[in-house]
C-alpha cells in the first residue's frame, strides 16, 4: 500500500501579502466597472505580477529615451550591450510562456530597440573619433 504525500504545511502570509490581497478584494468588489472586469481578472491582469513587471520596466525604456539626449562619448557599451541583449531574449520568451505576455513583449521590444540605437551611436561615434586620430597630423 503506498503511502500519501502529505500536503504541505501552510505558509504565512507577509505583512505586505495582506495589505495587497485586502486592497485587491476591495477593489474586485467595488471599485472595477463591469467592462473592465475580463482585462481585470486576466491571468496577465492587473492582479498579478505578470502586468507590474512590465510597467515598472518601462522605466528602463524611458531612460533610454532620455539617455538619447546624452553625448554619445558618454554611453557605455557594455551596458547598452546588456540591455539590448535582455530585451531581445526577453521578448522572445514572453511569446512562449503561458500565459502570453503581450504587455512583457512590448517593453522588451521597446528597450532591446531603444538600447540597439544607443549602440549604433556610440559606434559611430567611435569610428568617427578613430578617423579624426588618423587624420590628424
Amino acid at each position: 500500500m503506498a503511502s500519501a504525500v502529505p500536503p504541505p504545511p501552510p505558509t504565512k502570509l507577509s505583512i505586505s501579502t495582506k495589505i495587497y490581497n485586502g486592497i485587491i478584494a476591495v477593489a474586485d468588489k467595488h471599485l472595477i466597472p463591469d467592462k473592465f472586469r475580463p482585462l481585470w481578472n486576466h491571468s496577465a491582469g492587473p492582479k498579478t505580477v505578470f502586468f507590474w513587471a512590465p510597467c515598472v520596466k518601462w522605466g528602463l525604456v524611458i531612460a533610454g529615451l532620455g539617455d538619447l539626449a546624452r553625448p554619445a562619448e558618454t554611453l557605455s557599451i557594455p551596458q547598452c550591450g546588456a540591455l539590448a541583449a535582455t530585451g531581445i531574449i526577453w521578448a522572445r520568451y514572453s511569446l512562449v510562456i503561458i500565459p502570453k505576455n503581450w504587455g512583457l513583449f512590448s517593453v522588451n521590444v521597446f528597450v532591446g530597440g531603444v538600447q540597439c540605437v544607443q549602440l549604433l551611436r556610440a559606434y559611430m561615434c567611435q569610428q568617427e573619433q578613430k578617423k579624426l586620430t588618423t587624420h590628424s597630423p
